[in-house]
């Protein structure tokens, strides 16, 4: 049981370091009219992202968090559609849907279901 409530922390931290990351790569993006704030906001998200995944990684194994950080490409074809409103394909949302599979089965096989 302790197993999995850490399993469980290790996933929420791994899906919490994704979207900072992704964030911050999004002021980036945002940032390259020559904005400086949001440059550096984008470096300290990245950044905490960076750290929140260091601590991510003590709850369980590498071959299941560390694939949780592929929640940021779903994240960032969302922002992508929304904030800079760029198309979304069929066949991006079909990239998306296997992603999100994915990301299913992996955290299931870390309960035990291997």
């Amino acid at each position: 049981m302790a197993g999995e409530k850490n399993l469980a922390r290790g996933v929420a931290l791994m899906l919490t370091s994704s979207l900072m990351t992704c964030v911050g790569q999004l002021l980036w993006k945002l940032s390259a009219d020559g904005s400086l704030p949001l440059l550096l906001g984008g470096f300290a998200l990245y950044g905490a992202g960076a750290l929140t995944m260091i601590f991510a990684l003590r709850c369980g194994e590498l071959s299941v968090l560390h694939p949780m950080l592929g929640a940021g490409y779903v994240l960032s074809l969302l922002l992508g559609s929304v904030l800079l409103n760029e198309p979304l394909s069929s066949t991006k949302l079909i990239g998306v849907a296997v992603i999100v599979a994915g990301l299913v089965l992996l955290a299931r096989s870390g309960e035990g279901g291997r």
